[in-house]
């Protein structure tokens, strides 16, 4: 999918005009990230976000052990970013991390700032964005009390199957919670079909 097409389904928006889109596109540059290459590292400051158009991506932070935890997988089409530092411009307690080699278009933050006041359709859609973001924030919250390891390990199969195809088993399984063991007996289970897919 090229560029425009990519940006215009991020930014879709009523409000948004044909002219906004391909100014708001048109600001976007087109970066590389290798196989295990940083993004942002906890203690920087970001000055940008991404638009993910192909490969996988991760969020991280180091438990009080000193273990790493994934915080957040990001797919194709989605904004890589970390909200918190970025709009309070502080430091980063996470870090951001490609998992394949990845294809992204970059925005700075001023710029983007610049065009949020400029353009009202565009603080419609960060608006819309960002409560959506918090919905599914407090959707993931309540799923790590709710659901069991299992049910949770399907649905990530059913809506990001990429990720289980693509993401190490650790990084897996720290974002659901569990242990590398407990994970690799319940693909066991699945695999052998004592856990029926949903």
């Amino acid at each position: 999918m090229e560029k425009s097409k990519i940006i215009h389904n991020v930014y879709a928006h009523p409000l948004l005009t044909e002219e906004d889109l391909s100014l708001i596109s048109s600001l976007h540059q087109e970066v590389y990230f290798s196989k295990g290459e940083y993004y942002l590292s906890k203690g920087e400051k970001p000055e940008s976000y991404l638009i993910l158009q192909s490969g996988l991506m991760r969020s991280f932070v180091y438990d009080y052990n000193g273990n790493d935890v994934t915080t957040h997988f990001f797919t194709k089409h989605q904004l890589v970013i970390e909200v918190l530092s970025l709009f309070k411009q502080m430091p980063s307690e996470e870090s951001i991390q490609a998992m394949t080699d990845s294809k992204c278009w970059k925005i700075d933050f001023n710029v983007f700032e610049n065009l949020f006041h400029t353009i009202p359709g565009l603080s419609e859609w960060g608006r819309t964005w960002f409560s959506e973001e918090m919905y599914r924030f407090k959707q993931r919250s309540l799923e790590m009390k709710t659901l069991s390891a299992t049910d949770r390990y399907l649905k990530l199969l059913k809506n990001h199957p990429e990720v289980i195809l693509q993401a190490p088993l650790k990084h897996i399984a720290t974002y659901l919670g569990v242990t590398d063991t407990s994970l690799s007996r319940i693909r066991k289970e699945i695999s052998k079909g004592d856990i029926p897919l949903k």
